[in-house]
């Protein structure tokens, strides 16, 4: 069975939710493991046949150090990812040794919208580290700063899990996407 490493970071759980939905979405076709980012490999493994990588959306891209400072002030309990962000997780690994396919995705506020999205920065970083995009780069949404994800977005996480696993580990009988 093909396996995923899902790769995530979330502040206030949100990030975190729409992980473990994507993953479970996953599991349907692939051996699936969900790391907070804290606490992933400093390497893709060689038996890893999807990397999916998920981060809010701060500052119109990927954390960073202050913006996490920021979020945990606001937060009402300690945040998810205290240490490293997707951003310094992505800026770690050895150029070119992203050789799978790769998806990301990122929690977002609706409104006001704002442009910017990690996702799309995380995917062009793992692009140029050798990854090529099994499915465009998604956004879900979330309402307000800390939340919660908005009715349905859970859901719809769990189908673009299904969606990915279906383009990197097809059905016999079925075509690879992409």
């Amino acid at each position: 069975m093909k396996r995923a490493l899902v790769v995530y970071e979330s502040m206030f759980g949100n990030t975190q939710t729409v992980a473990v939905a994507v993953a479970d979405g996953l599991s349907v076709r692939m051996t699936v493991d969900l790391v907070e980012v804290g606490a992933a490999p400093s390497a893709v493994a060689a038996d890893v046949d999807l990397l999916v990588v998920g981060g809010p959306t701060h500052a119109f891209g990927m954390t960073r150090p202050n913006t996490r400072q920021d979020a945990a002030k606001q937060a009402a309990r300690p945040v998810v990812s205290q240490g490293v962000g997707i951003r310094e997780w992505i800026e770690g690994l050895d150029s070119g040794s992203v050789r799978v396919p790769v998806a990301t995705f990122d929690s977002r506020v609706r409104r006001p919208r704002l442009p910017g999205s990690a996702a799309h920065r995380a995917a062009k970083r793992l692009r140029g580290l050798g990854g090529r995009l099994a499915l465009p780069p998604e956004s879900f949404w979330v309402n307000g700063t800390a939340g919660p994800i908005l009715d349905g977005e859970e859901e719809r996480a769990r189908q673009w899990g299904l969606r990915l696993a279906a383009a990197v580990a097809p059905a016999e009988g079925e075509h690879r996407v992409g």
